[in-house]
């Protein structure tokens, strides 16, 4: 029993003492550790004579618990007395107005892409991407655009090397060459995503949006694309009746070509899309020329389809009445508060595309 109050005394002195964690952790150790004092005891129970053992055993279990309590105390002083050190440095000033809470929303030119693929997606068409850095032969050669063609010229295309092989792609039908060298026939994609021009103004920016579509099958005909088109305009723009005509066009990777044009009237100072008696170019498409089949080891004999090219912020100008397309590119959060759109309203076709 000695040996038991020598060290209770021992160290029952030591934690009169002021100490700070470390020391108390020390102590602990010394104490309740594999090779602690407490420890080694516990582990002579079973050498003491039977008639001392329970009193040796109860003994050590109160002294155990005198100290563990005793540390425990101490250890919780000290980290209360830190604690409200901090808090003291880190006091609130209650009294203070509370900060704005600033909710963002989702940009127009991404909820226009998400509309567009929802509706696309209805119909079967799956949701491809490319590079923005793309080399020469996927964005011209491929696609039938001749050596002389103006596009090629630096005024109208960002090169990113003299010899101009590498550059900024002008479009996304590029996507559609990887897409269709990578897989076999049939195609059907879409393409969306940002494109690149030298040109500035009210209605053009040299980093704009396109989504480019494309349908690769058997028997597919202008009927095909007609039916498309009338699809997702009357589903973009939601109204039942769309006036739609087709006028004669030229690309260098549809023959024949065309540019769309839907009716539209002026109400109120606003365009109204609809049966009006004036007319707006929206898209360009048409039948995707042999020479790109040959391009991409598509037999032309065998396969034929359509494509077609939408600019995705002339569409979202017209939907949502938006009249200068560089507020788009501006980071105005005034802007985007009046134009944007809640993050949780994810368009489908069966809750309205836009709510």
């Amino acid at each position: 029993m000695s040996d038991l109050k020598k060290i209770k005394d021992e160290f029952f002195t030591k934690l009169k003492d002021d100490l700070d964690l470390l020391e108390l952790n020390k102590i602990k150790s010394d104490l309740f550790g594999k090779s602690g004092l407490i420890s080694s005891q516990f582990r002579k129970i079973g050498s003491i004579a039977e008639s001392e053992r329970k009193k040796f055993a109860s003994e050590l279990n109160i002294i155990k618990n005198e100290l563990q309590n005793l540390i425990d105390l101490k250890i919780n002083e000290i980290q209360n007395l830190e604690i409200n050190k901090k808090l003291e440095k880190e006091k609130i000033d209650i009294t203070l107005p509370e900060r704005n809470f600033i909710r963002g929303k989702i940009h127009p030119v991404s909820q226009t892409i998400d509309e567009i693929s929802s509706i696309f997606s209805e119909i079967g068409f799956s949701v491809e991407e490319g590079p923005d850095v793309e080399n020469e032969y996927n964005n011209f050669t491929a696609l039938n655009t001749p050596d002389n063609h103006p596009a090629r010229d630096m005024h109208d295309t960002f090169y990113l090397d003299e010899k101009k092989e590498k550059l900024l792609r002008t479009h996304t039908s590029p996507v559609q060459i990887r897409t269709m060298l990578k897989d076999k026939p049939p195609f059907k994609v879409i393409a969306p995503g940002r494109t690149y021009r030298s040109d500035s103004d009210q209605t053009h920016a040299p980093m704009f949006h396109q989504v480019e579509g494309l349908h690769i099958d058997k028997n597919i005909n202008m009927a095909n694309l007609k039916g498309c088109l009338d699809y997702f305009i009357k589903e973009f723009f939601e109204i039942d009746k769309i006036k739609m005509r087709f006028r004669p066009s030229h690309f260098p990777f549809t023959e024949p070509s065309a540019e769309v044009d839907i009716g539209y009237e002026i109400k109120d100072g606003k365009i109204v899309i609809g049966e009006g008696d004036q007319w707006l170019e929206i898209l360009g498409c048409g039948m995707v020329h042999p020479n790109v089949l040959k391009n991409v080891k598509v037999d032309p004999t065998k396969y034929q389809g359509y494509a077609f090219g939408i600019g995705i912020d002339r569409l979202a100008m017209l939907k949502y009445g938006i009249n200068d397309l560089r507020a788009f590119f501006e980071c105005d959060y005034r802007w985007l508060n009046h134009f944007g759109f809640d993050p949780l309203d994810v368009p489908t076709n069966y809750r309205g595309l836009s709510r």
